[in-house]
């Protein structure tokens, strides 16, 4: 058989001060053809993953267009469509393909789109036909609708979050596809709303309990898959908030029963499951009567979300506090970036710092800062094997804390964003990276305790308070108490 995949990927916070244009996508990547079986990161690993799988069964594999952009606003619709229609033109001009996997995010929205995942799909089963299997992979963090669901023939979600089974996932969609194109299987899918809107971390109870209670349930006979939408809150569509799908071997019923079932157990957990973060000063008064080494999420300002990434409120209050044996990182500020290692290692100079990209980003931060260490085109660990671009970065020691400062925009994902700038965290007492979840896979093994903190900024916890326009229904969990009574 000939099996043709693709990828498009960016994660949409609609109420992002800016767009997300062709250069944020050229920025982090754009693989084509041959060239995405090269390198390391999820997508270019899941597009390997399915080469292996192709030559191990002996189908024909044809890698398409490979791309993804840092997590903005929503993207330019004719950089979108430009990347959609590249997709498409191999489908057109190579002859039939048996299966399509596409290696999707879920919450990516064009400004003039509110859904690129099923408007995508739509157009490739125009052109390849009712015959062709189409799989897709997504994050957690989909916005799912029925679109999605009845354009593609099976839809596989990530179930952790950090996203470190997204090979696991690569592979589950391959075997169901492939059964369907040799019709060995009918994959039959059924969506609950679970009327939720959250933040779902999978390495604390109770999703670990939960995750582990979906993967016995693709253990029962017939069930193909089962996954849970965590949803992107800071995405205003139609389909915001969390749900359960499940894929079945031809029966409607159970698929729909049991979707409902694990629904409803997710969402007796909801308050549970609702996250309650000390604010900053609570958070540092935390710090300070804990031993060991404290490591501060600074949730709010998170890139890999969609926010600016130049929050000066936690490192201000740090400052404040007069912090000692401290570390922060990374501060969004190209034009500190560039001044400080212009100025070389071992300069002091004043800047100022951070606090440029509107109300959420806070107020910049005027300060005295030494130079200990630039690196041109800085990277740190990502996920999986993946390195993942800072840019020209900075180390600056501020008031005796020590601060990254990176020139492309990015969350933090391991201490090497730190050490591999020079910064020892041996002797650290608490270190503050810009991060909600991501950071937990680097950052636990080094730290005594982890605690997330409610910063103002872009990505709110408040999801009652979300101003949503788009979004369908309003009765929600928490904005509404019980809405599924």
């Amino acid at each position: 058989m000939r099996v043709f995949a693709a990828g498009l990927q960016s994660e949409t916070n609609t109420f992002a001060p800016w767009p997300t244009g062709l250069k944020a996508y050229e920025e982090t990547g754009i693989r084509r053809g041959a060239a995405v079986l090269q390198g390391s990161g999820p997508d270019h690993e899941t597009a390997q993953l399915w080469a292996r799988l192709c030559e191990r069964d002996g189908h024909e594999f044809t890698p398409g267009l490979f791309a993804w952009a840092q997590p903005s606003g929503p993207t330019v619709q004719s950089v979108y469509e430009g990347f959609r229609d590249e997709i498409l033109a191999p489908l057109r001009a190579n002859g039939r393909f048996d299966v399509v996997l596409l290696f999707l995010h879920g919450a990516m929205v064009a400004t003039a789109c509110d859904d690129c995942q099923a408007d995508l799909v739509r157009h490739v089963r125009e052109v390849v036909g009712d015959d062709a299997v189409i799989g897709v992979e997504l994050d957690p963090h989909c916005h799912l609708g029925q679109g999605l669901i009845d354009a593609a023939d099976a839809v596989v979600i990530m179930k952790h979050y950090p996203h470190d089974d997204y090979l696991a996932r690569g592979e589950e969609l391959y075997e169901i596809c492939l059964a369907k194109a040799r019709g060995e299987v009918t994959p039959t899918a059924a969506l609950f709303d679970c009327r939720m809107v959250g933040f779902y971390p999978t390495t604390q109870e109770p999703m670990i309990s939960l995750v582990e209670r979906f993967k016995a349930a693709e253990r029962e006979p017939g069930v193909l898959s089962v996954s849970f939408a965590h949803g992107f809150p800071w995405g205003d569509t139609p389909e915001t908030g969390s749900k359960m799908l499940v894929i079945t071997d031809g029966d409607a019923g159970r698929a729909a029963a049991l979707a409902e079932a694990l629904g409803r157990e997710v969402y007796a957990q909801r308050d549970t499951l609702l996250p309650r973060f000390p604010g900053i000063e609570a958070a540092l008064d935390e710090a300070a009567a804990t031993p060991g080494r404290i490591v501060l999420a600074d949730t709010a300002d998170n890139a890999g979300g969609g926010a600016p990434g130049d929050s000066t409120a936690l490192l201000r209050a740090m400052l404040a506090r007069r912090a000692e044996r401290a570390a922060l990182g990374a501060i969004w500020d190209p034009v500190t970036a560039l001044a400080c290692a212009d100025a070389g290692v071992g300069a002091t100079l004043n800047v100022r710092l951070g606090g440029k990209c509107g109300p959420a980003s806070s107020d910049p931060l005027d300060v005295t800062a030494t130079v200990r260490g630039i690196a041109e085109d800085f990277r740190q660990s990502g996920l999986g094997t993946s390195k993942t671009r800072m840019g020209l970065s900075v180390w600056l020691r501020i008031d005796g804390v020590d601060v990254v400062v990176n020139s492309i925009r990015t969350q933090v994902f391991c201490p090497d964003a730190f050490t591999g700038l020079g910064i020892d965290l041996a002797d650290k007492r608490i270190v503050a990276v810009k991060s909600s979840q991501h950071f937990q896979g680097g950052f636990a093994p080094i730290a005594d305790r982890i605690i997330r903190v409610a910063t103002p900024g872009a990505i709110q916890m408040d999801f009652a308070a979300i101003n949503y326009v788009k979004k369908r229904d309003l009765s929600f969990f928490p904005r509404v108490a019980d809405p599924l009574a």
